[in-house]
């Protein structure tokens, strides 16, 4: 393979930064994310060129654009960090990140909610109970009930229409 020309690689750094300004303002292509393969692809240069190369005998040398992809990769990290999120799949992933977290919050305060009133309810009854055997022991302790059934009620005589 051969090596590019200077005219080239001048032209190729100038295209990817052209590409790097537009992906880190937001404008992503549909189906692309803000990465080095994308940027590789809107600059219409390989991606190796962003990678160290191996030579033959095991040094390791730059690639011919690796500065730019650690600059981009710097640029990147700075919206990040920033708050600002260029590609619209990461800021959607983050608000569903923190919107699961919420959630989850949410779930687990709930949870406590129904165990704590779960014991509420186990303790109401207990005492309930406790309370209805006790009363059940103290009329078993009067004696005979000193009261007496009263008659039954007779039904009303209705005269004349109920209008």
């Amino acid at each position: 393979m051969g090596q590019i020309t200077e005219t080239s690689r001048a032209r190729n750094e100038q295209s990817i930064r052209a590409a790097m300004d537009r992906l880190l303002n937001g404008e992503v292509p549909a189906g692309g994310r803000c990465d080095l393969k994308t940027l590789a692809a809107e600059a219409g240069v390989t991606r190796t060129g962003f990678y160290a190369k191996k030579d033959r005998d095991g040094s390791i040398r730059p690639g011919p654009y690796q500065h730019l992809a650690d600059e981009f990769n710097r640029r990147l990290q700075a919206l990040h960090e920033a708050g600002d999120i260029p590609d619209p799949r990461d800021a959607q992933i983050d608000r569903l990140k923190a919107a699961n977290k919420a959630l989850q919050d949410r779930l687990a305060e709930h949870a406590t909610t129904i165990e704590d009133l779960t014991d509420f309810n186990k303790r109401a009854l207990s005492q309930l109970a406790a309370q209805h055997e006790e009363i059940n022991q103290l009329r078993r302790q009067s004696g005979p009930p000193s009261l007496r059934a009263l008659p039954p009620r007779r039904p009303e005589t209705v005269i004349g229409t109920c209008s």
